[in-house]
């Protein structure tokens, strides 16, 4: 199988991302409010905790933008405001032709917008698109939705704007800390992705870009209660700070896991590449049909039985899943003979041991 994996960064690389955050850190916040859980309420200065404001200056500054917002949702919710800030209703919006991540699908229907998809992999269809529709967004995943996808994020944010200026919203979920540049930083008006892929709390997003479609989207959160409070975001701050160098290790495990299988480490192991379905994963072919049986094995031995946030602060041992719902439906094989394995925190070694005990047992 041919994939296209995103490259990751190093551990110096990650190492280095470290540093400059908390060197972000350090300029905002002095050594005691940084040792404290922050506040909570709306400030009478900007309607807001003043711990959060703070915490959204360094996210801005951290990644070279006007602005930043946390926001409650998640992933999911940070990309329902920024579209919701940045669109209107009937609005025609370009996306990739690959399936359409199930929880956009229900961004899009509760904003009615019409949805328009061309090719990404293609940057001659993205002009000639531009051209047929009065398209007035777009939307980029930054991680791959299909297995062929292969399209330069960079290349078609350049193409877009260089045909029209509209607004061009970047889910950066799965990428965020682990590639050198979100999609703001590549000429995006809005990155979105969820503190809980990268260790941080359960249900805040964060939103990055430009400062017209922030401010818009802060009027979203008047009331206190729909606020991201102080302490949620210095946990959001605490994980960001902790991730770079996390994911990097993890990263160095995936590709230990592909070279020992297909080295043959394993019997019934036929093939093992590395691809960004949507988090970065190993994927395993089997050379018989026995996926199904092997995963209730694995889950026996250790592997984590489902993915909570996909590489939250909560999942510590590897996971032995099914290939993602995208990729199940493009082909039958894929439910029957792949499986999907992120090692997590664990290293390539429990991983192989995990999975051979588990073929084992099948056999």
């Amino acid at each position: 199988m041919k994939t296209y994996p995103l490259e990751s960064l190093t551990i110096e690389e990650a190492t280095k991302v470290q540093f400059r955050l908390v060197d972000e850190i350090t300029k905002e916040f002095n050594g005691k409010d940084i040792l404290t859980m922050g506040d909570l309420g709306v400030a009478s200065s900007n309607n807001m905790p003043l711990t959060t404001f703070k915490v959204e200056k360094v996210i801005s500054k951290f990644f070279n933008q006007e602005s930043a917002s946390l926001v409650r949702g998640a992933g999911t919710g940070a990309i329902f405001q920024a579209l919701s800030a940045s669109m209107k209703s009937n609005d025609k919006i370009l996306v990739h032709t690959s399936e359409i991540y199930e929880t956009t699908k229900v961004s899009f229907k509760q904003l009615n917008l019409q949805v328009i998809q061309c090719d990404f992999n293609n940057l001659d269809e993205i002009i000639d698109t531009l051209a047929k529709y009065d398209i007035k967004g777009a939307l980029i995943q930054y991680s791959r939705q299909s297995i062929n996808d292969s399209y330069d994020i960079k290349e078609v944010i350049k193409t877009i704007k260089s045909v029209k200026d509209i607004p061009i919203i970047i889910d950066d979920n799965y990428t965020t800390l682990k590639v050198k540049k979100i999609g703001v930083e590549l000429g995006a008006d809005l990155s979105c992705f969820s503190s809980f892929k990268l260790l941080g709390p359960q249900g805040v997003g964060v939103i990055v870009g430009k400062k017209k479609y922030l401010d818009t989207i802060k009027t979203f959160h008047y009331s206190g209660g729909s606020q991201v409070q102080g302490f949620e975001a210095m946990e959001v701050l605490r994980g960001m700070v902790y991730a770079p160098v996390a994911l990097a290790i993890q990263a160095t495990q995936l590709d230990e896991i592909v070279k020992r299988l297909n080295e043959k480490e394993i019997d019934f192991v036929e093939e093992a590449v590395i691809a960004n379905a949507q988090s970065k994963v190993v994927l395993v072919k089997l050379s018989k049909p026995i996926a199904k049986d092997v995963l209730k094995h694995t889950v026996e031995l250790g592997g984590a039985a489902h993915p909570i946030g996909a590489e939250s602060k909560f999942e510590i041992s590897p996971m032995f899943y099914r290939l993602s719902k995208t990729m199940r439906d493009e082909n039958i094989e894929y439910e029957n003979q792949w499986i999907r394995i992120n090692p997590m925190r664990s290293s390539a070694s429990t991983v192989i041991r995990i999975l051979k005990e588990a073929i084992e047992k099948v056999k």
